[in-house]
């Protein structure tokens, strides 16, 4: 039960490595909102994940539990690979992207300075520029992991009904 996913979470995280490589190649910064699209990666990983699963193991069934847990392991391991992989590129690789990210975010801040300002404070307004500039490389990791488990949570659901086939299932074949 477990030995699949994981496997299947250690190529995502390559493949999501692979994007963010991508991405660096094109001359684009390959963190924050341009990065988000891998987690289409992601997605179709847990699907193929479960498809196997359910196909070579469990022999044309599936239970929600196991999907469940299919698709939490494929996110959980393929965030944290691609987490270690791209930390280390940032610290060891070309360290630039990281100070040209948070380059990014601060003026992005700035450009909204006014409105955020307006409904958040000048004092939380400062903090949150603060926490930008104090922002560490190892971050990557922690915020990767967070972000993918959050934004994995509806995807996995959907993807653990559609692909669970149980006996009394509405797609099980009737003899």
């Amino acid at each position: 039960m477990l030995k699949l996913p994981m496997l299947f979470g250690l190529i995502t995280g390559v493949l999501v490595f692979a994007f963010f490589l991508g991405i660096y190649f094109m001359g684009i910064v390959p963190l924050g909102n341009n990065k988000i699209l891998d987690f289409g990666i992601h997605v179709i990983m847990m699907a193929s994940a479960c498809w196997y699963y359910r196909k070579k193991v469990g022999k044309g069934l599936l239970h929600l539990w196991e999907a469940l847990t299919i698709c939490y392991i494929v996110n959980t391991i393929a965030s944290f690979i691609a987490g270690w992989l791209i930390y280390l590129f940032v610290t060891y690789v070309d360290p630039t992207i990281f100070t040209r990210y948070l380059a990014e975010m601060a003026t992005l801040l700035e450009a909204g300075k006014a409105e955020l300002v307006k409904n958040i404070g000048e004092a939380e307004y400062a903090k949150m520029f603060a926490s930008i500039q104090q922002m560490d490389k190892s971050e990557i990791i922690t915020d990767e992991i967070s972000k993918k488990t959050v934004m994995a949570i509806i995807p996995i659901l959907i993807i653990s009904l559609i692909f669970r086939q149980q006996d009394y299932g509405v797609f099980h074949k009737k003899a």
